[in-house]
């Protein structure tokens, strides 16, 4: 398994180099959001709220926002002059019964791995010493830029660390439960105590995600039954083409990483104040789907339906009139099939008004005809 984190633990006067490895990963499926219509990726993009402009990654820092709404900027460097001295260590500060440790406390889980053959005996001694006094260690150490509280203990022959809320981060159950006075019967909890016996016989170890093997096996019929749906290739842009494709590289990698190590619930940091602390990111080149050979053409728009055909044309000028709307006709076919179909009443409208048009025009003075409307055979 990879490290995420190098340094040692401080035990007393002993110090024990280790690598922090996840202890858990996260198998959730997950989605993505389509446009519905072709099946193209919805992707967000950072714009600054001020000029409109979108902004890559190095241009963005951090500021604190107070409560007047200015901000305060803050650089890397003003982070790196803070005294951190947990920043490579594990600092153990005392010995607790694990009855002791509530478990809303609970956060991400790792384990400790000794970091070369030196590191082994005081390693094993730790883990020992835990076995043997059945406490947990209380800890602090520093990861992505701040400081947290862990608690060490032993799985199998692994020292783990799970990482604590503070305890000013627990919020208390205020007006959570019921203020409604309730009587509960002896009778009623024997029941209860004998449903929990019968509930209780059921190992833990099998139990698995039902959901996902549901969503895993609807996934797999839709595929097989061709409702997949490719999405036709982007048009080339220029610009920030290429700062798309890169964030979306380092977005996916940053997942990928994130679903491997099991800290869904964990942000990640935009940026490290340590940076032997952060864990690299892999970027692998998208690769654009393949335009697909002899895909159907996109149908012409259909045809909007026709008035009738009303004119005021004199019987000298019938000649020269039908002429006329004949090369109109021709006319607006070519535009209309380049045009968005109308509504039949709209065009109907149109028509009418661009024949009559037309017809007097004629009349007086014979020219060709461009309405937008089309007449009706």
């Amino acid at each position: 398994m990879r490290s995420i984190w190098n340094g040692a633990i401080s035990f007393g006067l002993v110090s024990i180099p280790i690598k922090l490895v996840n202890a858990t990963e996260n198998h959730a499926i997950s989605f993505r959001q389509i446009h519905t219509a072709d099946g193209g990726r919805i992707r967000y993009r950072k714009v600054c709220e001020l000029d409109g402009e979108e902004v890559g990654s190095a241009e963005i820092g951090k500021g604190y926002e107070e409560a007047d709404g200015s901000v305060i900027p803050i650089t890397d460097e003003d982070l790196a002059t803070l005294p951190l001295p947990t920043a490579k260590t594990i600092e153990i500060v005392t010995f607790v019964p694990a009855a002791q440790i509530d478990p809303l406390q609970m956060d991400a889980a790792y384990y400790l791995a000794a970091n070369g053959v030196p590191a082994a005996k005081p390693y094993t001694l730790l883990r020992e010493a835990l076995k043997r006094s059945d406490r947990v260690a209380i800890a602090k150490f520093a990861l992505r830029g701040r400081e947290r509280l862990g608690m060490l203990r032993v799985v199998d022959d692994v020292i783990a660390m799970h990482g604590l809320l503070w305890p000013d981060e627990i919020r208390a159950p205020e007006g959570v439960a019921p203020e409604t006075k309730v009587t509960i019967r002896e009778a009623e909890l024997d029941l209860a105590d004998a449903l929990m016996a019968t509930l209780g016989e059921v190992e833990v170890a099998s139990l698995h995600d039902d959901y996902r093997t549901a969503v895993e096996a609807m996934l797999a019929a839709k595929s097989e039954s061709g409702e997949a749906v490719t999405p036709a290739q982007a048009p080339e842009t220029s610009g920030n083409a290429q700062v798309i494709d890169l964030m979306a590289a380092l977005e996916k990698s940053v997942r990928a990483a994130k679903a491997s190590r099991g800290e869904t619930a964990e942000p990640e940091s935009d940026s490290d104040s340590d940076s032997e602390t952060a864990t690299e990111a892999e970027v692998t080149p998208i690769r654009r789907p393949a335009a697909r050979k002899n895909a159907p053409k996109t149908a012409a728009a259909p045809k909007a339906a026709t008035g009738k055909k009303s004119t005021a044309a004199s019987p000298t000028a019938k000649k020269a009139s039908a002429t006329s709307t004949t090369k109109a006709t021709k006319s607006t076919s070519k535009t209309t099939a380049k045009a968005p179909a109308k509504t039949p009443a709209k065009t109907a409208k149109a028509t009418t008004k661009a024949t009559t048009k037309a017809a007097t025009k004629a009349t007086s003075t014979p020219k060709k005809a461009a309405p937008r409307g089309r007449t009706s055979a």
